[in-house]
């Protein structure tokens, strides 16, 4: 007799362990999620309230867009001064944060002197969030004055000992859910690579989520930042490396984005588009913290560096192939999930729904204007034994089959 027999898991009534896909009929995981979630409409608001929980000085880093940046950044600073917090306005980054960006940050943060009671305040999309993660962990841990000793696989694999600074997460844009994670994405271009910084204790240890944030973000923004919230919820339901609370989110973030991102690309200033696009992004950094990713964020961390390509497109350029290359090691548990949230009849076999599904992802991409072809971000041939090269992270770890550097040198090939 199956251990569970009638666990209802993914929608349906597990009468046989094998129904829960990768997973055995015996569980262990651990879970993680930042201490405090706060979201809603407006809710930036009581940030000097929640500030007030973690110091009395804040260090904003900004990831603003100089149109709006005045006007957020304004506000922010006048909520934290009422509830009696200093605040100084340490860096604005408008590019995926590199190794000398985290250093230089660190650095100043270090010249303020006595870091007791300060926290860093992170407003923006992911490269904001991820600078300030990392430079609150380098900014206390001084083994080394540079990040890429920290690296995974780079450097002198340091380990992070000291606690890091606290950080406050306020995202502007709905994607990458660095807001929810625990570890910050660091680039280089000399040498390149693309590599995180990963610590449980980099954990925002505040994510305050309004979506009204989001409302000015263009809508080529929008499309990426969404559509690499949709592969994180895709690749992290179906990783080697799944668990059964992040599988859960999944369902709920792409029962949300995918009939959300539309709308929220082309009518920027719907309330319930944003809403729902924040809402699934927020879930897609929690499930890609437990779960782990794929080929298609394997990839997009090489197409960054050599490529120069933004990291959303990237990821939503891939996601096609990626479930492809994976539909024949994963074909219930797509099956399933498009069962779960697209229209698709109950009473079609698994192969038809997972075709269904990657029909239904290549038309919203169409749709939201993702690039079909490699070459269309500016990808050589030339270039693609570098990216294969590059892509053996630890998204790839993640992917449900192993993809040798053939397959996948064949499988780039074919897309430019």
């Amino acid at each position: 007799m199956p251990r569970y027999p009638h666990i209802h898991y993914n929608g349906g009534d597990l009468t046989d362990p094998t129904e829960l896909g990768n997973m055995t009929d015996t569980l262990s995981y651990d879970f993680v999620s930042p201490p405090k979630l706060v979201f809603g409409w407006g809710r930036r608001r009581e940030v000097g309230t929640l500030g007030r929980t973690l110091g009395r000085r804040a260090m904003i880093l900004s990831g603003l867009p100089p149109a709006v940046a005045a006007d957020v950044l304004g506000e922010v600073r006048e909520l934290l001064s009422a509830s009696d917090i200093d605040s100084s306005l340490v860096e604005t980054i408008l590019h995926e944060p590199e190794v000398q960006d985290v250093d230089r940050v660190a650095l100043e943060i270090q010249r303020y002197g006595d870091s007791r009671g300060c926290f860093l305040l992170a407003i923006g999309g992911g490269a904001a969030i991820d600078l300030a993660k990392a430079a609150a962990a380098i900014a206390t841990n001084r083994q080394s004055p540079t990040v890429a000793d920290y690296l995974e696989n780079v450097g002198r694999g340091l380990k992070i000992v000291e606690s890091p600074l606290p950080v406050l997460a306020m995202p502007t844009t709905a994607g990458t859910g660095a807001e929810a994670t625990r570890n910050a994405v660091i680039s280089s271009y000399d040498p390149p690579f693309k590599k995180s910084l990963r610590d449980d204790r980099i954990l925002p240890r505040i994510a305050l989520i309004d979506p009204e944030l989001t409302v000015t973000v263009p809508a080529n923004v929008t499309a990426a930042s969404g559509m690499d919230a949709i592969t994180q919820l895709i690749e992290s339901y179906i990783s080697r490396k799944a668990q059964p609370i992040p599988q859960a989110l999944c369902v709920q973030g792409l029962r949300l984005a995918l009939p959300a991102i539309v709308e929220a690309v082309e009518n920027g200033r719907s309330r319930t588009a944003r809403e729902r696009m924040s809402h699934a992004a927020l879930l897609s950094g929690i499930a890609l913290a437990n779960s782990g990713l794929g080929l298609a964020h394997g990839v997009a961390p090489a197409l960054g560096i050599h490529c120069r390509a933004p990291h959303g497109m990237a990821c939503a350029v891939m996601l096609p192939a990626a479930l492809r290359i994976n539909r024949d090691v994963r074909q219930a548990e797509l099956a399933t999930l498009a069962r779960q949230v697209i229209d698709v009849r109950t009473t079609i076999d698994d192969k038809a729904a997972v075709d269904r599904f990657i029909e239904h992802i290549e038309s919203l991409c169409q749709r939201v204007g993702v690039p079909k072809r490699l070459a269309d971000l500016g990808v050589r041939h030339d270039q693609i034994p570098a990216l294969v090269k590059s892509s053996r992270g630890a998204s790839m770890s993640g992917n449900p089959r192993d993809v040798t550097d053939a397959e996948l040198t064949q499988l780039l090939e074919k897309m430019l």
